[in-house]
């Protein structure tokens, strides 16, 4: 008599749970919300220009694992034009790469299980991988380009910013979001922890 066969651990991970369009836009609300205050109030300043230690892209990174990219880069898009608009003024070559940003973590980390309380090594491995690539990609790449191209910015100024950002955006969200991640995994009921008694 053969036993059923269980989920192994080799087994595809599953796309993202399908989220609601109310549910969407709730978390865009709210991410955008917390991005605006962490951005605006929680900042360290640095001795490079219109630059701060900050802490919102580890907000953004966990939006784009639990909800998907397209609401972590709105979302991340919406904070950081309220949170220029009430600080250095509006700032595109910046709040461009902020919704990149979200779409590079977001789409990288599609198929996941920390709704159903699982984050393993290979899972945080990848999402440190997003997350270094995605600040790459937004600060080592795109920021200073658009800023060149869009703003008329000095080159010399840019790239130190730009570098700077990446930088300590990558440390912290690796940090922080990975954190998050496995915190919030394990207040998530793991799939199979629930057994029927013989």
């Amino acid at each position: 008599m053969s036993t059923p066969e269980t989920p192994t651990s080799s087994a595809p991970l599953p796309v993202t749970r399908r989220v609601s369009p109310v549910t969407q836009v709730v978390a865009i609300g709210i991410g955008a919300a917390l991005f605006f205050v962490l951005s605006r109030f929680v900042a360290i300043p640095v001795p490079v220009p219109n630059l701060a230690i900050t802490f919102q892209y580890a907000l953004l990174a966990v939006l784009a694992v639990l909800y998907g990219p397209y609401v972590a880069a709105i979302a991340g898009f919406v904070g950081h034009i309220l949170a220029d608009a009430t600080g250095y003024g509006i700032w595109l070559s910046w709040e461009i790469p902020t919704a990149v940003f979200g779409l590079i973590v977001g789409f990288f980390m599609l198929r996941n299980r920390v709704n159903e309380g699982e984050f393993p090594r290979r899972d945080l491995v990848r999402f440190n991988l997003a997350v270094i690539v995605g600040h790459f990609v937004a600060w080592g790449v795109l920021a200073w380009i658009l800023d060149v191209t869009l703003m008329g910015e000095p080159f010399d100024k840019v790239i130190v910013q730009g570098l700077v950002a990446f930088v300590t955006n990558a440390i912290l969200t690796c940090v922080f979001g990975s954190i998050i991640l496995a915190l919030y995994a394990k207040t998530r009921t793991r799939s199979g922890s629930l057994e029927v008694g013989a």
